[in-house]
């Protein structure tokens, strides 16, 4: 690099670029989460739509599954149509369309619902093609600058999900949801328009989409995604017009569909013809149980913006060292250990090497997201009683970080490590689909509170996740003899 070249922090300033971006991107999206369960339960008296708190939590887990599953056809619309540059660029600008759509003051749900789906359709462009550019900002042998590169980017979303909720949620207090929802629109604007002014900085990269479609492939595309859409668009009119249609049953539907694209997808790697080595076979059957694993985690990590929120609400007395705060503020609580905390994992790790197994992780990380619904039992039970201390949830997301980064990041990294030859530029985005599929779930477990009590509830979550995570250690020497990871436990063959 030359020395008198303008850098951030000893990096491409590309990377400034797209750190902005993401960081207010990320700001737009918090933000909005950080509120968006609470708007949906207010009555219609005080703005909201007035749904049912199981509803709320329905629809926030659908919301957040959707999200990570168009990552999928959004990596392909970069790749085959637009290239990474303008698909970030046509995704920041739809959300922020999305957000200025939720943030008309007119009462009713049609903006409401219109700027979720608008939301989804610009974060699936955005998301997962913004993360491409930063690694495409770097040499191919330059390994470990690009390993710190990714490490400022991730500071630069944690920083976005750190203010968000605070500054969201105090606009959008006393029912001026339209106003918080104006916030999250503003800082997706200024994240767009730093991404337009910062363009040279890129230096063409992501221009061009790796692979573009062919002048018939365009043609098929377009003819399948025409008739996908109309058959999407009957079928919605067709239900509507039997007159049972309802957001609870459309959020089981969705539902559904989601838990079929991973049974769907695995059986059509397993299964299908495409030259997989024995060796392939065997990482994708051990990579399942993973999956699993990381789909049970999320469904109880990502119950933060909505079964926690409403218990910060109800059952909290909202002040922090004497200072009053929004229920919205403990959203900000995760994002701050995050911050702290990933140095210290991420030198753990290393000083760890091969001596935890991957399940090792994923099992201690089960078994923090189990104790942290077990401390929430004990919090809704002392609630019951009257308000507790808005500490107990301080308790719960520090021991749920810890349970992230023993999870997230070890995740990306062992897919990359398992994936068969033929799928490598795919498998990430079946990483996302186990988020996809735990938040879906996650969000229809709020139904079980018809049937039992918010301590029950807690506690039967936190056994699942507990029993998963014991199991995960039980069977450490059979996965990691299935993933050949080294040092490989000496054992019966595995079949």
């Amino acid at each position: 690099m030359n020395k008198r070249e303008r850098t951030f922090f000893g990096h491409p300033w590309g990377l400034a670029t797209l750190f902005g971006t993401e960081m207010w991107e990320r700001f737009s999206w918090y933000g909005l989460r950080a509120i968006l369960a609470l708007f949906l339960a207010a009555s219609p008296a005080m703005g909201g739509l007035g749904m049912s708190e199981q509803t709320a939590t329905a629809v926030v887990g659908v919301y957040g599954a959707l999200i990570y599953l168009v990552a999928l056809p959004g990596g392909w619309v970069a790749d085959r149509v637009l290239g990474p540059r303008r698909s970030v660029f046509w995704g920041g600008f739809i959300i922020m369309v999305g957000h200025i759509f939720m943030a008309i003051p007119i009462s009713g749900s049609f903006f409401i619902w219109l700027g979720l789906s608008t939301i989804i359709v610009g974060t699936g462009l955005l998301k997962p093609n913004i993360s491409v550019m930063v690694g495409k900002l770097y040499p191919a042998d330059a390994d470990a600058r690009r390993d710190a590169g990714f490490s400022l980017f991730y500071l630069g979303i944690n920083l976005g999900a750190f203010f968000a909720p605070i500054v969201v949620g105090n606009l959008a207090a006393d029912n001026r949801w339209h106003l918080g929802f104006s916030a999250a629109a503003f800082g997706m604007a200024l994240g767009l328009l730093q991404y337009v002014l910062g363009r040279k900085s890129l230096r063409g990269v992501g221009d061009k989409p790796g692979e573009p479609l062919t002048p018939e492939e365009r043609k098929r595309v377009s003819r399948l995604v025409s008739i996908i859409v109309l058959a999407v668009v009957i079928a919605m009119a067709a239900w509507v017009a039997t007159g049972t249609f309802t957001v609870d049953a459309l959020t089981v539907v969705v539902t559904i569909i989601i838990l079929i694209v991973p049974v769907a997808y695995f059986s059509y790697i397993l299964l299908g013809a495409h030259g997989l080595t024995q060796d392939e076979r065997t990482h994708m059957k051990a990579y399942i149980w993973l999956f699993i694993a990381a789909a049970i985690f999320w469904m109880i990590y990502d119950l933060a913006p909505s079964k926690l929120l409403f218990f910060a609400e109800h059952n909290t007395t909202l002040t922090l060292f004497g200072i009053p705060i929004q229920a919205s503020t403990t959203q900000s609580f995760n994002p701050l250990f995050i911050i702290i905390f990933v140095p210290i994992f991420a030198k753990l790790w290393v000083k760890l090497g091969n001596r935890v197994a991957t399940s090792q992780k994923f099992g201690f990380a089960l078994l923090m997201v189990g104790l942290s619904f077990v401390v929430m039992a004990a919090a809704a039970l002392l609630a019951e009683s009257g308000k507790v201390s808005v500490w107990w949830l301080v308790l719960v997301y520090l021991i749920q970080v810890f349970g992230e980064l023993s999870l997230s990041p070890v995740g990306l990294s062992v897919t990359t490590k398992l994936a068969p030859h033929a799928f490598k530029g795919q498998m990430l985005g079946v990483w996302f689909i186990a988020v996809s599929v735990g938040d879906a779930v996650g969000g229809q477990t709020g139904r079980l509170n018809s049937i039992m009590s918010d301590p029950v509830y807690f506690l039967v979550l936190a056994s699942m996740a507990i029993v998963a995570g014991i199991a995960l250690f039980v069977f450490t020497r059979k996965l990691r003899g299935m993933m050949k990871e080294h040092p490989a436990p000496e054992g019966p063959p595995i079949r």
